[in-house]
């Protein structure tokens, strides 16, 4: 099978590249390396005669139209989006053009290629749209989001993201395009830009820095490792139904205060301060994200039941790697600290009155 990937370099993307690669699928990612997309990532598959890359802005339509002539594939992965909530509220604009104009003119070149198809081939192409748990808006102290749980985005991240879903959604109704969506929980793992959570803390633990905790540090996240996230792709894309939504969960629910609190004790353990105090000391509380969700939390019944998928980390297992691979692997993140992002405050642009 022949898999276009949207997004390859990205954090999802590029475990997802990877995993197919390796499986024996021919990839090619097509990405435009923004700040977030890093060709090291690919580096365990650069050199495959699986692999293919092609530096390409989903909103270029002359640009797709030319990869899929010369790529000619059989389904799509589209994970090429803007993702980052704090961006997303001090600079909505790119989240708008990237993630619904975008998807909006990779759907037109995929319906384009699918009809030029022979009929065999067109019934077995796949378009797998690869969304968030965040459109759903935010749940109370009970609950999880279900696939049939009502859109109520609440940042323009997940609004961008909310009308990408509706859009592949119309295109598989109206246009007959073989269409799946997943809705994922947050991802941590290998390879994480760390402007998110989990590597955030622990590259400034590291460097001796305080952790800059949201509010008290309350909210509730579903964790799924990036790898485990991977594995359900691939299932969708081999065994899903199209038309079919799936969501993909860790059931791995956590505050974020205990989540930095655990990555301190790990850190505690692997790497010891040269003071012997712990690294739980240098958490510090700091002014809550501008609307900021209280609970997010998915049901995973559907994708563990109809496609077999369960997650083969714990969070304690997961997390545990993933301090381990930044320990091990700070030729990859120290380079992206020093030219691209260095830990600063994102998202305070406050609500106009």
């Amino acid at each position: 099978m022949r898999v276009l990937v949207t997004g390859g370099a990205g954090f999802i993307g590029s475990a997802l590249t990877r995993l197919l690669a390796e499986a024996g699928y021919d990839v090619l990612v097509v990405d435009k390396l923004t700040y977030a997309g890093t060709m090291t990532a690919l580096e365990p598959v650069a050199r495959s005669p699986r692999f293919r890359f092609n530096q390409t802005d989903i909103c270029d339509e002359a640009r797709l139209r030319q990869a899929f002539r010369e790529f000619d594939p059989d389904a799509v992965m589209h994970l090429a989006a803007e993702s980052h909530v704090d961006r997303s509220i001090d600079g909505p604009g790119e989240f708008i053009k990237t993630n619904l104009v975008g998807t909006y003119t990779l759907l037109q070149v995929a319906l384009d290629h699918v009809r030029q198809l022979r009929q065999a081939r067109a019934e077995r192409f796949r378009f797998c749209h690869i969304s968030t748990d965040e459109v759903f808006g935010s749940l109370g102290a009970t609950g999880s989001f279900t696939e049939t749980t009502p859109y109520d985005p609440r940042s323009p991240y997940s609004a961008s993201k909310a009308g990408s879903d509706f859009l592949v959604r119309s295109w598989g109704h109206t246009y007959g395009l073989p269409v799946l969506v997943t809705n994922c929980s947050n991802n941590y793992g290998p390879y994480h830009f760390p402007e998110k959570l989990i590597p955030l803390m622990i590259i400034k633990a590291l460097a001796g820095e305080f952790l800059p905790v949201y509010g008290r540090g309350e909210n509730i996240r579903d964790w799924l490792y990036v790898d485990d996230h991977a594995r359900a792709l691939r299932l969708v894309l081999d065994k899903g139904t199209p038309g079919e939504t799936y969501n993909v969960g860790g059931r791995a629910e956590r505050r974020n205060i205990d989540v930095v609190e655990t990555i301190c004790d790990l850190l505690d353990e692997l790497r010891p301060r040269a003071d012997e105090r712990s690294y739980r000391d240098q958490i510090a509380f700091v002014t809550d994200r501008p609307g900021h969700d209280q609970r997010y939390a998915i049901d995973a019944s559907k994708i563990e039941g109809e496609l077999g998928w369960t997650p083969v980390e714990s969070f304690e297992s997961g997390l545990k790697k993933t301090v381990s691979w930044y320990l091990e692997n700070e030729h990859w993140w120290r380079p992206i600290q020093a030219r691209t992002y260095a830990g600063q405050r994102l998202g305070l642009r406050q609500k106009r009155a």
